[in-house]
Protein backbone atom coordinates (compact mmCIF):
# COMPACT_ATOMS: atom_id res chain seq x y z
CA UNK A 1 0.00 0.00 0.00
CA UNK A 2 0.97 3.41 -0.57
CA UNK A 3 2.48 5.74 1.96
CA UNK A 4 0.75 8.24 2.17
CA UNK A 5 -2.42 6.30 1.60
CA UNK A 6 -1.23 4.28 4.46
CA UNK A 7 -0.77 8.16 6.61
CA UNK A 8 -4.14 9.22 5.24
CA UNK A 9 -6.00 6.08 6.86
CA UNK A 10 -4.06 6.28 10.33
CA UNK A 11 -5.30 10.13 10.44
CA UNK A 12 -8.84 8.44 10.05
CA UNK A 13 -8.28 5.54 12.09
CA UNK A 14 -7.07 7.96 15.30
CA UNK A 15 -10.35 10.25 14.83
CA UNK A 16 -12.18 7.11 14.75
CA UNK A 17 -10.84 5.43 17.78
CA UNK A 18 -11.44 9.29 19.33
CA UNK A 19 -14.92 9.05 18.32
CA UNK A 20 -15.71 5.41 20.37
CA UNK A 21 -13.48 6.36 22.87
CA UNK A 22 -15.84 9.73 23.54
CA UNK A 23 -18.70 7.65 22.61
CA UNK A 24 -18.17 5.46 25.52
CA UNK A 25 -17.50 7.80 28.41
CA UNK A 26 -19.86 10.41 26.88
CA UNK A 27 -22.61 7.45 27.75
CA UNK A 28 -21.10 6.45 30.83
CA UNK A 29 -20.59 10.23 32.09
CA UNK A 30 -24.41 11.25 30.97
CA UNK A 31 -26.70 11.92 33.65
CA UNK A 32 -30.68 10.96 32.91
CA UNK A 33 -32.00 13.20 35.30
CA UNK A 34 -30.52 15.56 32.90
CA UNK A 35 -31.42 14.61 29.51
CA UNK A 36 -34.93 13.69 30.42
CA UNK A 37 -36.09 17.21 30.19
CA UNK A 38 -34.66 17.63 26.73
CA UNK A 39 -36.22 14.43 25.17
CA UNK A 40 -39.95 15.98 25.27
CA UNK A 41 -38.40 18.10 22.08
CA UNK A 42 -35.39 16.61 21.28
CA UNK A 43 -35.20 13.08 19.31
CA UNK A 44 -31.56 13.07 19.68
CA UNK A 45 -31.48 13.54 23.77
CA UNK A 46 -34.21 10.16 23.30
CA UNK A 47 -31.98 8.44 21.36
CA UNK A 48 -28.91 8.98 24.10
CA UNK A 49 -31.48 7.99 26.79
CA UNK A 50 -32.45 4.93 25.17
CA UNK A 51 -28.67 3.94 24.62
CA UNK A 52 -28.14 4.78 28.41
CA UNK A 53 -31.26 2.11 28.76
CA UNK A 54 -29.15 -0.60 26.94
CA UNK A 55 -26.27 0.81 28.26
CA UNK A 56 -24.45 -3.18 28.03
CA UNK A 57 -24.88 -3.57 24.43
CA UNK A 58 -23.72 0.04 23.53
CA UNK A 59 -20.29 -0.44 25.42
CA UNK A 60 -19.76 -3.38 23.60
CA UNK A 61 -20.12 -1.43 20.21
CA UNK A 62 -17.71 1.61 21.71
CA UNK A 63 -15.42 -1.61 22.56
CA UNK A 64 -15.41 -3.17 18.92
CA UNK A 65 -15.12 -0.05 17.41
CA UNK A 66 -12.25 0.87 19.19
CA UNK A 67 -10.42 -2.67 19.06
CA UNK A 68 -10.87 -2.27 15.17
CA UNK A 69 -9.43 1.22 14.92
CA UNK A 70 -6.65 0.52 17.05
CA UNK A 71 -5.54 -2.88 15.63
CA UNK A 72 -6.20 -1.12 11.64
CA UNK A 73 -4.12 1.33 13.62
CA UNK A 74 -0.83 -0.77 13.95
CA UNK A 75 -1.07 -2.75 11.41
CA UNK A 76 -1.13 0.47 8.78
CA UNK A 77 0.54 2.90 10.52
CA UNK A 78 3.64 1.60 11.99
CA UNK A 79 4.90 -0.19 8.78
CA UNK A 80 4.47 3.09 6.76
CA UNK A 81 6.10 5.17 9.24
CA UNK A 82 9.06 3.04 9.56
CA UNK A 83 9.19 3.17 5.32
CA UNK A 84 9.34 6.59 5.17
CA UNK A 85 12.04 6.71 8.04
CA UNK A 86 14.20 4.29 6.34
CA UNK A 87 14.10 6.77 3.30
CA UNK A 88 16.38 9.11 5.18
CA UNK A 89 18.06 6.72 7.22
CA UNK A 90 19.49 5.09 4.16
CA UNK A 91 20.50 8.44 1.83
CA UNK A 92 22.91 9.09 5.07
CA UNK A 93 24.26 5.34 4.48
CA UNK A 94 23.23 3.76 7.63
CA UNK A 95 23.21 0.25 7.57
CA UNK A 96 19.96 -2.13 6.95
CA UNK A 97 20.03 -3.91 9.88
CA UNK A 98 19.95 -0.16 11.80
CA UNK A 99 17.78 1.30 9.50
CA UNK A 100 15.35 -1.20 10.32
CA UNK A 101 15.45 -1.37 14.19
CA UNK A 102 15.38 2.51 14.39
CA UNK A 103 12.43 2.86 12.19
CA UNK A 104 10.89 0.53 14.05
CA UNK A 105 11.36 1.98 17.02
CA UNK A 106 10.81 5.63 16.59
CA UNK A 107 7.06 4.68 14.19
CA UNK A 108 5.95 2.13 17.50
CA UNK A 109 6.96 5.07 19.74
CA UNK A 110 5.31 7.94 17.29
CA UNK A 111 2.14 5.64 16.76
CA UNK A 112 1.71 4.54 20.09
CA UNK A 113 2.41 9.11 21.39
CA UNK A 114 -0.39 9.61 18.82
CA UNK A 115 -3.17 6.97 19.46
CA UNK A 116 -2.91 7.33 23.42
CA UNK A 117 -3.24 11.47 23.27
CA UNK A 118 -5.15 12.29 20.15
CA UNK A 119 -6.79 8.32 20.42
CA UNK A 120 -7.56 8.39 23.93
CA UNK A 121 -6.94 11.43 26.41
CA UNK A 122 -8.02 14.36 24.91
CA UNK A 123 -11.09 12.75 23.49
CA UNK A 124 -11.88 11.32 27.04
CA UNK A 125 -11.30 14.42 28.69
CA UNK A 126 -13.47 16.19 26.50
CA UNK A 127 -16.30 13.75 27.01
CA UNK A 128 -16.03 13.43 30.67
CA UNK A 129 -15.83 17.55 30.92
CA UNK A 130 -19.23 17.86 28.99
CA UNK A 131 -20.78 14.28 28.91
CA UNK A 132 -24.43 15.15 27.79
CA UNK A 133 -22.97 17.35 24.88
CA UNK A 134 -19.97 14.21 23.94
CA UNK A 135 -24.15 12.13 24.40
CA UNK A 136 -25.84 14.34 22.30
CA UNK A 137 -23.54 14.76 19.26
CA UNK A 138 -22.01 11.29 19.20
CA UNK A 139 -24.37 8.35 20.05
CA UNK A 140 -27.39 8.82 17.29
CA UNK A 141 -24.59 8.23 14.90
CA UNK A 142 -23.00 5.25 17.21
CA UNK A 143 -26.76 3.48 17.13
CA UNK A 144 -26.27 3.40 13.14
CA UNK A 145 -22.91 1.60 14.45
CA UNK A 146 -24.54 -0.91 16.25
CA UNK A 147 -27.37 -1.47 14.26
CA UNK A 148 -24.84 -2.37 11.68
CA UNK A 149 -22.73 -4.93 13.71
CA UNK A 150 -25.80 -6.13 16.00
CA UNK A 151 -24.70 -9.35 15.89
CA UNK A 152 -21.59 -9.18 16.76
CA UNK A 153 -22.16 -6.32 19.46
CA UNK A 154 -25.01 -8.62 20.96
CA UNK A 155 -22.53 -11.67 20.58
CA UNK A 156 -20.20 -9.99 22.65
CA UNK A 157 -22.85 -8.76 25.40
CA UNK A 158 -24.04 -12.13 25.73
CA UNK A 159 -20.79 -13.67 26.69
CA UNK A 160 -19.71 -10.99 28.53
CA UNK A 161 -23.08 -10.97 30.70
CA UNK A 162 -22.08 -14.71 31.51
CA UNK A 163 -19.21 -14.31 32.30
CA UNK A 164 -20.10 -11.31 35.23
CA UNK A 165 -22.51 -13.78 36.27
CA UNK A 166 -20.74 -16.79 36.81
CA UNK A 167 -18.09 -14.30 38.94
CA UNK A 168 -21.39 -14.12 41.24
CA UNK A 169 -22.12 -10.33 40.38
CA UNK A 170 -25.28 -9.23 38.98
CA UNK A 171 -24.50 -7.36 35.84
CA UNK A 172 -26.49 -3.64 34.96
CA UNK A 173 -27.95 -2.55 32.22
CA UNK A 174 -27.64 0.98 32.84
CA UNK A 175 -25.85 3.35 34.47
CA UNK A 176 -27.17 4.45 38.23
CA UNK A 177 -27.60 7.92 39.28
CA UNK A 178 -28.88 7.62 42.32
CA UNK A 179 -27.02 8.43 45.55
CA UNK A 180 -27.45 7.45 49.05
CA UNK A 181 -27.73 10.10 51.87
CA UNK A 182 -24.27 9.74 52.55
CA UNK A 183 -23.12 10.38 49.31
CA UNK A 184 -25.18 13.49 48.47
CA UNK A 185 -23.78 14.63 51.92
CA UNK A 186 -20.34 14.69 50.99
CA UNK A 187 -21.48 15.45 48.08
CA UNK A 188 -22.67 18.91 48.96
CA UNK A 189 -19.70 19.32 51.58
CA UNK A 190 -17.27 19.25 48.86
CA UNK A 191 -19.71 21.90 46.52
CA UNK A 192 -19.57 23.98 49.43
CA UNK A 193 -16.50 24.11 49.90
CA UNK A 194 -15.53 24.44 46.08
CA UNK A 195 -17.79 27.40 46.01
CA UNK A 196 -20.33 25.88 43.77
CA UNK A 197 -23.21 25.77 45.79
CA UNK A 198 -24.33 28.06 48.66
CA UNK A 199 -26.24 26.26 51.79
CA UNK A 200 -25.83 29.35 54.44
CA UNK A 201 -28.65 27.98 56.83
CA UNK A 202 -27.90 24.51 56.12
CA UNK A 203 -30.84 23.67 54.29
CA UNK A 204 -29.61 20.67 52.20
CA UNK A 205 -27.53 19.11 55.10
CA UNK A 206 -30.26 19.55 57.26
CA UNK A 207 -33.16 17.62 55.43
CA UNK A 208 -30.66 15.19 54.74
CA UNK A 209 -29.98 14.24 58.52
CA UNK A 210 -33.65 14.97 59.27
CA UNK A 211 -34.56 11.39 58.92
CA UNK A 212 -31.97 10.31 60.97
CA UNK A 213 -33.45 12.29 64.27
CA UNK A 214 -35.89 11.18 66.65
CA UNK A 215 -39.10 12.15 68.53
CA UNK A 216 -37.30 11.66 71.64
CA UNK A 217 -34.36 14.09 70.36
CA UNK A 218 -36.82 17.19 69.53
CA UNK A 219 -39.38 17.17 71.69
CA UNK A 220 -39.61 19.45 75.16
CA UNK A 221 -39.76 17.94 78.36
CA UNK A 222 -42.79 18.62 80.42
CA UNK A 223 -41.35 20.48 82.72
CA UNK A 224 -39.54 22.87 80.11
CA UNK A 225 -43.43 22.90 78.49
CA UNK A 226 -45.77 26.63 79.40
CA UNK A 227 -49.48 24.90 80.53
CA UNK A 228 -52.92 26.13 81.70
CA UNK A 229 -54.95 24.58 84.34
CA UNK A 230 -58.37 23.36 82.63
CA UNK A 231 -60.39 26.30 84.07
CA UNK A 232 -58.23 28.80 82.94
CA UNK A 233 -59.82 31.44 81.46
CA UNK A 234 -60.16 33.63 77.88
CA UNK A 235 -58.57 36.84 80.17
CA UNK A 236 -55.50 34.19 81.79
CA UNK A 237 -54.93 32.94 78.70
CA UNK A 238 -54.40 36.88 77.21
CA UNK A 239 -52.24 37.46 79.90
CA UNK A 240 -49.77 33.89 79.43
CA UNK A 241 -49.55 35.48 75.70
CA UNK A 242 -48.54 38.63 76.52
CA UNK A 243 -45.91 37.18 79.56
CA UNK A 244 -45.03 34.24 76.94
CA UNK A 245 -45.14 35.17 73.90
CA UNK A 246 -46.82 31.77 73.05
CA UNK A 247 -49.87 31.32 70.98
CA UNK A 248 -50.40 27.63 71.81
CA UNK A 249 -50.71 26.30 75.71
CA UNK A 250 -50.88 23.17 76.77
CA UNK A 251 -54.38 22.17 78.88
CA UNK A 252 -53.24 19.99 82.07
CA UNK A 253 -55.90 18.17 84.73
CA UNK A 254 -53.86 17.78 87.50
CA UNK A 255 -51.36 15.28 85.93
CA UNK A 256 -53.22 14.83 82.69
CA UNK A 257 -53.09 16.49 79.54
CA UNK A 258 -56.29 16.89 78.01
CA UNK A 259 -54.47 18.57 74.82
CA UNK A 260 -53.66 22.67 74.09
CA UNK A 261 -55.75 25.95 73.27
CA UNK A 262 -54.82 28.19 70.57
CA UNK A 263 -55.23 31.83 71.10
CA UNK A 264 -57.26 32.46 68.20
CA UNK A 265 -59.79 30.52 69.62
CA UNK A 266 -60.37 32.54 72.85
CA UNK A 267 -59.99 35.85 70.97
CA UNK A 268 -63.33 34.95 69.86
CA UNK A 269 -65.05 34.53 73.30
CA UNK A 270 -67.88 36.67 73.38
CA UNK A 271 -66.65 39.11 76.20
CA UNK A 272 -69.74 37.92 79.09
CA UNK A 273 -67.68 35.36 78.96
CA UNK A 274 -64.11 35.83 79.39
CA UNK A 275 -63.80 35.62 83.01
CA UNK A 276 -65.59 32.28 82.74
CA UNK A 277 -63.56 28.95 82.10
CA UNK A 278 -63.03 28.03 78.28
CA UNK A 279 -65.48 25.58 77.09
CA UNK A 280 -63.58 22.12 76.76
CA UNK A 281 -64.95 22.83 72.96
CA UNK A 282 -61.78 25.04 72.47
CA UNK A 283 -59.57 22.49 73.44
CA UNK A 284 -57.71 20.62 70.45
CA UNK A 285 -56.59 16.69 70.34
CA UNK A 286 -53.15 16.28 70.74
CA UNK A 287 -51.94 12.90 68.94
CA UNK A 288 -49.32 10.97 70.41
CA UNK A 289 -46.34 9.84 69.52
CA UNK A 290 -43.40 7.05 71.07
CA UNK A 291 -40.37 8.97 71.85
CA UNK A 292 -38.16 6.59 69.22
CA UNK A 293 -40.25 7.38 66.23
CA UNK A 294 -38.54 9.23 63.84
CA UNK A 295 -39.60 13.12 63.05
CA UNK A 296 -40.07 12.36 60.07
CA UNK A 297 -42.94 10.43 60.76
CA UNK A 298 -44.30 13.50 63.32
CA UNK A 299 -44.09 15.48 60.72
CA UNK A 300 -46.63 13.37 58.23
CA UNK A 301 -48.57 12.84 61.20
CA UNK A 302 -49.07 16.03 62.32
CA UNK A 303 -49.82 17.50 58.62
CA UNK A 304 -52.28 14.69 58.14
CA UNK A 305 -54.10 15.66 61.20
CA UNK A 306 -53.43 19.23 61.40
CA UNK A 307 -52.28 19.50 64.86
CA UNK A 308 -49.57 21.40 65.70
CA UNK A 309 -48.93 19.36 69.03
CA UNK A 310 -49.03 16.34 69.85
CA UNK A 311 -47.83 13.89 73.11
CA UNK A 312 -44.45 12.11 73.45
CA UNK A 313 -44.54 8.68 75.38
CA UNK A 314 -40.79 7.30 76.81
CA UNK A 315 -42.73 4.05 77.46
CA UNK A 316 -46.08 2.91 77.40
CA UNK A 317 -48.23 5.12 79.45
CA UNK A 318 -45.71 7.17 80.77
CA UNK A 319 -45.57 10.68 79.19
CA UNK A 320 -42.35 12.04 77.96
CA UNK A 321 -43.19 15.50 76.62
CA UNK A 322 -44.34 17.57 73.79
CA UNK A 323 -42.86 17.40 70.27
CA UNK A 324 -43.93 21.19 68.60
CA UNK A 325 -44.49 21.53 64.90
CA UNK A 326 -42.30 24.46 65.04
CA UNK A 327 -39.29 22.32 66.33
CA UNK A 328 -40.00 20.07 63.56
CA UNK A 329 -39.78 22.24 61.10
CA UNK A 330 -36.84 23.77 62.01
CA UNK A 331 -34.75 20.40 62.05
CA UNK A 332 -35.47 20.65 58.76
CA UNK A 333 -34.80 24.31 57.49
CA UNK A 334 -33.66 26.22 60.61
CA UNK A 335 -35.27 28.73 63.01
CA UNK A 336 -38.96 29.08 62.68
CA UNK A 337 -40.39 32.14 64.49
CA UNK A 338 -44.25 31.51 65.33
CA UNK A 339 -46.46 33.90 63.49
CA UNK A 340 -48.36 34.33 66.74
CA UNK A 341 -44.99 34.88 68.68
CA UNK A 342 -43.09 37.75 69.70
CA UNK A 343 -39.54 37.76 70.33
CA UNK A 344 -38.31 37.34 74.03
Amino acid sequence: MNNWLALSLTVLLLLGNAYFVSAEFALTGSRASRLEPLAATNKRAQKVLAAIRNLNEMLAACQLGVTICSVALGALAEPAIARLLAIPLEAIGVGPAVVHTVSFIVALLLVTALHVIIGEMVPKNVAVTHPEKSALLLVPSLLVFDKIFRPVTASLNWISLHIVSWLGMKPRHEVVSAFTAEEVASIVEVSERAGVLQDPQGLISGSLEFSERSVGETMVPLSGVVSVPAHVTPEQIERHVAETGFSRFVVRDRNHVLGYVHVKDVIAVRPQQRRLPIPMSLVRHMETLRAEDEVEDALRIMQGTGTHMALVEKNPGELGGIIFLEDVIEELVGNVRDAMQRER
